[in-house]
């Protein structure tokens, strides 16, 4: 997979629309986001859907039994999962609910609601929503991660993430984190590459937290 945007062209147009955004480019550097060279929309939920509510050392874990548990095929599949069973996926760690959800993803894969990544690439960022939202326990935010990261869309704008609403605190100085109308407002300058925007929020944040907490010379 590759990004359907010039990056270089997304980071000119923020620098040259958003001159405090411009600090935060020149001080966190290039965009660096890429996305996964070899996956499918079902492999990319299924990891969302094992890393909810989850840190990433747990969440990595915890995918890793599962994905083990599918040996000896390397990627997991709707089919795979559907021959494994509940006490096997509950011992690697799954909640009721996402093993749950993980099911619900496995049958609407197998029925087509979840589309190919050859179909998912052919359709927009709100059909997209549309159809994946159907699955339990996958929500608009975990939608729009897919988008960002694993289709390589640049104009998704997280609204309710809070690394985003964090970052754009610390970059503009605000008292308090910003409501969701600021933001989206704010970002319509960002146009068409809110993405990229989105993603310098939360280089922002890593910056905050540097700053604070400086390493020792």
């Amino acid at each position: 997979m590759t990004l359907s945007y010039d990056p270089i062209a997304a980071v000119e147009h923020l620098t040259k629309r958003d001159r405090v955004l411009a600090r935060v480019i020149r001080q966190a550097g290039p965009f660096t986001l890429l996305p996964p060279k070899r996956t499918s929309p079902y492999e990319s939920l299924l990891r969302a859907i094992v890393g909810q509510q989850l840190s990433g050392k747990a969440a990595a874990t915890i995918h890793g039994r599962v994905l083990a548990l599918h040996a000896p095929a390397r990627r997991p599949t709707p089919q795979l999962l559907a021959a494994l069973t509940d006490e096997a996926l509950r011992g690697a760690g799954l909640s009721r609910n996402k093993l749950a959800a993980m099911r619900d993803l496995a049958t609407k894969t197998l029925d087509g609601t979840v589309p190919t990544m050859r179909v998912l690439r052919g359709l927009d960022d709100e059909t997209i929503v549309e159809r994946l939202t159907q699955v339990r326990g996958v929500g608009v935010w975990t939608v729009e991660m897919l988008l960002m990261f694993t289709l390589g869309r640049p104009d998704v704008l997280p609204i309710a993430d809070l690394g985003v609403r964090q970052g754009f605190m610390h970059t503009y100085g605000l008292a308090a984190m910003p409501t969701a109308d600021q933001l989206a407002r704010h970002a319509e300058k960002w146009r068409p590459f809110r993405s990229v925007g989105s993603w310098y929020m939360w280089r922002a944040v890593e910056l905050h937290r540097k700053n604070k907490n400086p390493q020792p010379k």
